[in-house]
């Protein structure tokens, strides 16, 4: 059933630490003020790193981190609906990521009431007896490279990195190299990590860690390094991305994942206004059966165990061209593959430049070319011809910082291609949202 209610304004300007990539000129900075001139003090008062301070063994004890041979012996107690095998494992142990777990189960190393269980997604139930074995971390074939990252921030824990429009996150069949982990091996010095990229894989984020404790006297880190992607974005999709560098931080991040406790904000174009202006559109999400490469917004999907549950919050910023394209913020509630590229979709304001979801250039063409001054219709023509990808940034990142505690706040601006769209629009006649 379609969820779509009003909301109290928010406003970016709740971000208490914004933060830019170290390589970013004064050209990028200007765009962002441009794009929300509401924040553009905020911002210009705001200097520095975040006061994190980095752990040392005085302040913080972090937990035996490998774990290989570690067991667990339990019965499962009464549940409140169904639990995956590696759900319940996950719960049961701390300091182990959840990738680690369902290694342990492939590998053939749980049992349920004595017999071998290698499926994830096996559900248990109360009264089970489960036996589990903790994995030895296994490695990743994927090599270091050296690949130029766009570092927002780090510390000996952790890596909050801008990523690239048309960068792949993780290695997988057809993109073997150039990926962001090969990037991050490169830049931790080291060789090769491990992750978790099973098919049959339903958790909210996919998880990732290395292979074994490593100690490198050239190495500017810890004696124990362990990068680990803990969320993803899409290819074409840019912005702020956190990445673990030990597997307690690893463990800490992808529970918040979980928890649903880490603050992510996007930004994006749409071709059409969504209506109302702002709102959350709760519509379960699940893969689309007429094109598997695509998501769908499937209303009653939960019962049919067809999709599961969804939740984004959005609000219009400024709409553009007499109702053509809108500047949207997004707010997460969950975190399911495509989720904003699939409920815009529903709504009907596919993302601009969306040739998978609806946004096709005809489309916006179609909305925008005739709406814009006669001087800039030939400019809109050529930016939109040259748009290959959803117009949508993670612009804000807010988490808990594993070590420290302290809840820690980044931003950067959207890059270039998606702010020139704006600025053409803006300057044709932007009709502010009331």
């Amino acid at each position: 059933m379609l969820s779509i209610s009003q909301l109290p304004s928010f406003s970016l300007t709740s971000v208490k630490s914004l933060r830019y990539p170290s390589s970013s000129s004064s050209s990028s900075i200007s765009l962002f003020f441009s794009f929300f001139p509401r924040v553009s003090n905020f911002v210009r008062a705001s200097s520095g790193i975040p006061n994190l301070v980095a752990c040392s063994p005085t302040e913080i004890i972090i937990p035996r981190v490998n774990n290989a041979g570690l067991r667990i012996e339990e019965t499962v107690d009464a549940l409140k609906g169904k639990i995956r095998l590696d759900s319940w494992i996950s719960s049961r142990v701390n300091g182990v990521s959840r990738a680690r777990v369902q290694s342990s189960i492939r590998l053939g190393l749980v049992t349920v009431n004595g017999r071998v269980v290698d499926k994830v997604s096996h559900n248990v139930k109360a009264g089970d007896e489960v036996n589990c074995t903790i994995s030895e971390l296994q490695p990743l074939k994927a090599e270091a490279e050296d690949i130029p990252l766009d570092i927002v921030y780090e510390d000996k824990h952790v890596l909050v990195v801008n990523k690239p429009a048309h960068m792949v996150v993780h290695p997988a069949p057809g993109n073997p190299s150039g990926t962001l982990v090969n990037g991050i091996l490169h830049h931790c010095s080291l060789p090769c990590v491990s992750y978790s990229n099973a098919e049959d894989d339903d958790s909210d984020e996919e998880t990732f860690s290395d292979d074994e404790e490593m100690t490198t006297s050239s190495s500017s880190y810890a004696a124990s390094v362990r990068p680990g992607i803990v969320h993803r974005l899409d290819k074409g999709t840019t912005g702020l991305l956190v990445v673990a560098k030990d597997e307690h931080s690893h463990a800490h991040l992808a529970e918040q994942f979980k928890l649903h406790t880490i603050e992510r904000v996007y930004v994006s174009l749409t071709t059409g206004v969504p209506s109302p202006p702002q709102g959350r559109i709760e519509i379960p999400i699940g893969r689309d059966s007429s094109n598997r490469i695509r998501m769908a917004a499937i209303p009653g999907g939960l019962s049919g165990g067809r999709a599961r549950h969804a939740a984004s919050r959005y609000k219009v910023i400024e709409t553009f061209a007499g109702g053509g394209s809108a500047l949207v913020e997004w707010r997460l509630e969950t975190g399911r593959t495509h989720q904003i590229r699939a409920h815009a979709k529903y709504m009907g304001v596919p993302l601009l430049g969306d040739e998978v979801y609806g946004g096709t250039k005809s489309m916006a063409l179609s909305l925008l070319q005739k709406r814009v001054s006669r001087s800039d219709q030939e400019e809109i023509v050529e930016l939109i011809s040259r748009m290959d990808r959803p117009c949508l940034h993670a612009i804000v990142l807010g988490f808990t910082h594993p070590c420290t505690g302290e809840i820690v706040k980044f931003s950067c601006p959207p890059p270039s291609d998606l702010a020139e769209i704006v600025g053409l629009l803006r300057r044709s006649g932007l009709e502010k949202v009331k």
